[in-house]
């Protein structure tokens, strides 16, 4: 059936005019489809799948889908065919390495259905013919912001739309933010995809506007709630450390476009992976300070939601991470520490943190009068509103039952991550129980629900865990006092540490003094980090000792033979549950549909979730819900919600301007047909000087490429220029221009890599044992400088750039490399397009490559090329173990199912398949220890 014909009478679950309204223009036209988040992707390309399913005698492949959408559609069609009592639907089925065989492959496309498959696969499958492009009746595309000129994904299209012209081809996207980068961004995208129309539906299109506005509105609840005066504090000293830390960056590197470069931008998720991708192209050149600060702003940034996040003293205990991860190795000086550990904001942080844990309260008694600690214990605000919200509904639902509809009575508690969901679940647990600390006079008192207890739990684990802690700090600290001690610096080698405290143990000063401040800082002005002394731990640990009722709280743990387990185990009813989830993309939408909550407490704003609430109520008149929206006033986590909502519309604006002043590119849909003679033409080689030959030939050139070079871009930009592209499993070798040229590629981290295991010598040799003219290819990244030589900046350290290596190792390798193997020619290029352009002129006036003759090259030479296995990963693992080569390899494949039996085997096992020498390094491989215990006790 072709993407013409009517639809199948086919049942859809698209209940919403904008659903329905967006399936009538897929199923009509091709097109590019950007539509928000939340507003139901997934289910739209599920029921566009089973309208083509149904019919039983399409070949449709999804192209781009990850794994988690893989499982999302496949239930959702298999759903879909029992709604539709469809007999010829088949449901979706995932090819990959792992589940299928070339041969399985072939026969699975020969009976059509709907496939998803990875882009690696169904480009090698394309070009050798195995999937006919003619027999496709059309692609799905999901994620289509990642379709750049270089992408796999751009390649498969441009050989589906070369072969086959009546196809038809639907691109998704849900993140508008792509669309808007760059110089006509939109027309770009769509050229890559061979597509004319773009459709675009934001939250404010009429139709969705008028599909979610009805009159079946969920009820909301907006909860503000404050946050208390230590977490306003914490927060605005981090977002002065993030201030400053921008404007470092912004004075080192003057040179760039640094208009998003302010705090706004910075409370979104992407802004350090925007900051190190403009930095990207002068990386090897810009200074140590600047790296350490772009490092520095990802841990602000996870500091700013950690604030929020995490509860007192889990965020004590990750700061007390973070500070020991960044104090310095042992000699260095003050460049080589992160900037805004200096900032007086910085102990402020780490100053407050403390104190939301514990204070110290002046005890004097006939012995000291030295301070001790008492627990304070600062609970999250947002736990007691949570507390209140499920009152609130316990009432609700005491005094005006339930009206009959088709919700469950299920309360959904939805947050950002899995950290969250186990807090909430801890203190929910444990909210009743009080610890029988407080005084008689409070006795009296309705006890109202708090963390006490959960928080008592949780310092007693803290200060077990700083206690070890210590001990490391203590024995890394000896290790700096002996660095120190040949040191010029006077302040460092004065030797007045020697016999008493360190200068990092000193007690700490109360109050606001001078000295206060200056007490929490190290030796060279960072702040120090603070161990409470044995006495303290031991007043803290006494205070919160566990109690009576603390004890009793255990689970009783029995042994449950489970036979009668009828008379005891049953299901909770649905309206007894509290179901806390974590905010998960578009599984969100089968949560609701599965969950069908009363009431949704949402923990943590998120703008995506709203719409998929708005989509899963305006969709069910019989569902009520109810929705608590909470989020702290004022806080970081409003101004993202915010920020993220604003980006949003503004970019569909953007794309929005851009569509209508758009000009449609005709050629860019592959549809024209070249002309023969000027294809002819192309192939005529005219250089005939220096005893060259004229040539003709009627055939394109012909490259045979490995078919594990399909994840670099250049197989896409040699099909570019015109050339035949044969993916084979190569032994010997990337790519084979001609009978004699050999080409081995890498690029600049893959050729350190190579260096280092010292693969790339047997690499050389075996070329040069089976071809005349061997070539290394160095490539570098068309976005980062052509050049090995980094900068390096004096400042810091002298080894600032690279610790591990001198500038010049890589250069001195290459030269050893060239005096092994005289007649090895290197090429440079700067970028994958120069080397498309390098092989055209290499093939010049050769003669074209034998596929059969490049896979047999380097195999046993009774073995038949098809012969070969074809399950990469595994194969490249084995490869790496020492002692394994390309000519012993086939025999563990034979004699192995998998990586794992080859590690179980014995010596006695792996003698007679590899030899004596052989066997010996790959069985002390896998049997090694992890942790060298001989060379660990002797540090």
């Amino acid at each position: 059936m072709s993407a013409s014909n009517a639809p199948q009478p086919v049942k859809l679950s698209l209940p919403l005019e904008y659903q329905q309204r967006l399936f009538q223009e897929l199923r009509a036209e091709d097109e590019l489809v950007v539509i928000a988040k939340g507003l139901g992707l997934i289910r739209l390309v599920t029921n566009l799948l089973h309208s083509y399913d149904a019919a039983g005698n399409n070949l449709v492949i999804v192209v781009g889908a990850e794994q988690r959408e893989n499982a999302w559609v496949g239930e959702g069609l298999a759903e879909q065919a029992v709604v539709s009592a469809a007999p010829r639907a088949r449901g979706l089925a995932v090819v990959n390495t792992d589940l299928t065989s070339v041969t399985a492959r072939e026969k699975m496309y020969a009976k059509g259905g709907v496939y998803s498959i990875t882009s690696r696969i169904l480009v090698v499958d394309l070009l050798t013919g195995l999937l006919n492009p003619e027999t496709i009746t059309g692609i799905i595309l999901l994620h289509a912001e990642k379709v750049v000129a270089t992408s796999l994904e751009a390649f498969i299209l441009r050989v589906y739309r070369q072969k086959n012209k009546t196809g038809f081809l639907k691109a998704f996207s849900d993140n508008p933010d792509s669309f808007t980068v760059g110089f006509s961004p939109l027309a770009s995208m769509m050229k890559n995809m061979f597509l004319r129309k773009a459709s675009l539906w934001p939250r404010f299109h009429v139709s969705v506007a008028s599909s979610l506005e009805g009159k079946k509105k969920a009820e909301v609840i907006e909860l503000e709630v404050p946050m208390t005066d230590s977490m306003t504090e914490i927060q605005t000293a981090i977002m002065e450390c993030v201030e400053v830390s921008i404007h470092e960056l912004k004075k080192g590197n003057s040179g760039l476009e640094m208009d998003d470069w302010n705090l706004d931008s910075a409370l979104l998720k992407n802004f350090d992976v925007m900051v190190r991708r403009q930095l990207d192209p002068n990386w090897h050149r810009v200074s140590w300070k600047t790296k350490q600060i772009v490092s520095d702003l990802t841990v602000l940034r996870g500091l700013l939601h950690s604030v929020l996040a995490l509860d007192s003293v889990s965020f004590l205990q990750h700061l007390d991470t973070i500070h020991a991860a960044h104090s310095p190795q042992p000699g260095s000086t003050k460049q080589s520490q992160s900037p805004w550990l200096f900032l007086d904001a910085a102990h402020t942080i780490f100053d407050t943190a403390k104190r939301r844990v514990y204070a110290s309260s002046a005890k004097a008694n006939a012995k000291s009068a030295i301070d001790s600690l008492r627990p304070v214990l600062e609970e999250q605000p947002k736990w007691a509103i949570l507390a209140e919200i499920l009152e609130e509904i316990d009432r609700d639902l005491y005094f005006e039952p339930l009206a009959k509809d088709d919700s469950n009575g299920t309360i959904l508690i939805m947050c950002s991550d899995t950290a969250t969901t186990r807090q909430l679940r801890d203190f929910l647990q444990v909210m009743h129980v009080e610890p029988k600390a407080e005084t008689d006079a409070k006795q009296n008192e309705k006890h109202k629900p708090s963390g006490a207890f959960m928080m008592r739990r949780r310092l007693r684990a803290y200060l077990n865990w700083k206690k070890e802690f210590a001990q490391v700090s203590n024995a890394l600290f000896s290790e700096n006092q002996k660095a120190l001690e040949g040191a010029v610096d006077p302040r460092l080698a004065q030797g007045a540490y020697k016999g008493r405290a360190p200068a990092n143990k000193r007690r700490r000063v109360r109050g606001g003094s001078s000295t206060a401040a200056v007490s929490g800082r190290a030796a060279n002005g960072s702040v120090a980090q603070y161990f409470e002394k044995p006495n303290e731990v031991a007043d803290l640990m006494d205070e919160v000792k566990i109690t009576e009722e603390e004890a009793n709280h255990k689970p009783d743990i029995i042994a449950d033979p489970l036979e009668d387990m009828d008379d005891y185990f049953e299901l909770y009813e649905m309206q007894d549950l509290v179901v806390i989830h974590a905010y998960d993309g578009d599984l969100d939408e089968h949560v609701l549909e599965e969950v069908k909550p009363r009431y949704i407490i949402m923990y943590e704003p998120d703008a995506a979730f709203i719409r998929r609430v708005e989509v899963y109520r305006s969709s069910h008149n019989d569902r009520n819900v109810r929705v608590y929206f909470m989020f702290y006033g004022g806080s970081v986590e409003e101004q993202r919600y915010l920020a993220t909502v604003r980006r949003e519309k503004d970019a569909f604006t953007k794309i929005i301007k851009e569509r209508a002043s758009m000009s449609v590119v005709m050629t860019v849909d592959a549809h024209g047909v070249e002309d023969p003679q000027e294809a002819f033409l192309r192939t005529v080689n005219t250089r005939i000087a220096g005893g060259g030959r004229l040539a003709a030939t009627a055939q394109p050139p012909r490259v045979v490429v490995d078919v594990r070079e399909f994840r670099s871009s250049l197989p896409s930009l040699l099909h570019g220029r015109n050339m035949v592209i044969v993916p084979c499993m190569l032994t010997v070798g990337d790519y084979i221009l001609s009978p004699t040229i050999c080409i081995e590629r890498k690029s600049v981290s893959d050729l350190i890599s190579s260096f280092k295991d010292g693969r790339l010598y047997s690499q050389t040799e075996t070329m040069f044992q089976h071809y005349k003219n061997p070539m290394l290819l160095i490539e570098f990244d068309q976005n980062k400088s052509f050049t090995l030589e980094p900068f390096a900046d004096l400042s810091g350290n002298l080894r600032s750039v690279n610790p591990n290596e001198g500038p010049s190792d890589l250069q001195s390798k290459i030269v050893l490399l060239t005096l092994a193997f005289p007649k090895l020619r290197v090429i440079w290029s700067s970028s994958p397009y120069q080397t498309a352009e390098i092989f055209e002129g290499l093939k010049a006036q050769q003669d074209e490559p034998d596929p059969v003759a490049a896979v047999r090259a380097g195999l046993d030479k009774d073995a038949r090329a098809e012969d070969q296995a074809f399950n990469l990963e595994p194969h490249e693992m084995l490869r790496a173990v020492p002692g394994v080569t390309p000519q012993n390899i086939k025999n563990l494949t034979l004699e192995a199912d998998n990586v794992r039996e080859v590690a179980n085997m014995s010596l006695a096992e792996l003698r007679p398949l590899i030899g004596k020498e052989a066997a010996a390094r790959v069985h002390g491989f896998f049997h090694r220890n992890l942790i060298d215990i001989d060379d660990y006790s002797g540090a």
